[in-house]
């Protein structure tokens, strides 16, 4: 959904892009900057320091925009450049998801490590049925309900309601373990029609 609408961003990322590529960092550092920032989400999700976790989301999430914005505005965007971009941005997730294993939530129906599998399992899924749509040239859009900055923007918000209850935390993982599961049947659908 926020995917197909970029082209409404294309001035905020031109300005990301002048503004970023003044630091002298390549788009690809910046890609590097967005795992390591990563790994400090897990490490504060970890010690269960919510508040601080939510912001190096967020900052994360920017961080990912920034890379790209920076390689278009200095004419530096390659397919390598997009290519290590998709590949970071699966790690990322998949760090910040782990993370969520270590987080003492409570039971809903099944244990919150379940929940926590569906969700990656549904990540992972949606992902990977775009990429084989491609790879086997079935189709390029295959569209879905909610794709990768959906789930940053409900991750984020569901870490940010921890800090009041973890239950809440635990409500936002079993909507993206079904919102998830959902799109990467929508794109298989997509990709046989």
């Amino acid at each position: 959904m926020l995917a197909g609408k970029r082209s409404r961003f294309a001035r905020i990322s031109k300005n990301i892009g002048r503004a970023f590529s003044k630091t002298g960092i390549s788009p690809n550092g910046f890609t590097l900057l967005t795992l390591i920032a990563s790994v400090a989400v897990f490490y504060f999700l970890v010690k269960e320091d919510f508040l601080v976790a939510a912001a190096l989301i967020l900052l994360t999430g920017f961080l990912d925009a920034v890379d790209g914005s920076v390689a278009r505005f200095m004419k530096k965007a390659t397919k390598k450049g997009a290519y290590l971009d998709t590949i970071a941005d699966r790690y990322v997730e998949l760090i910040i998801i782990f993370a969520l294993l270590f987080v003492s939530l409570p039971e809903f129906y099944l244990p919150a490590a379940a929940w926590i599998v569906l969700y990656l399992f549904g990540s992972l899924m949606t992902t990977y049925s775009k990429a084989a749509a491609v790879e086997k040239k079935l189709t390029k859009k295959v569209g879905g309900f909610i794709e990768r900055g959906e789930r940053f923007i409900m991750l984020f918000i569901g870490v940010l309601l921890a800090v009041y209850d973890k239950t809440l935390l635990l409500y936002v993982i079993i909507i993206l373990a079904a919102l998830t599961n959902i799109t990467a049947l929508q794109r298989i659908i997509n990709a046989l029609r």
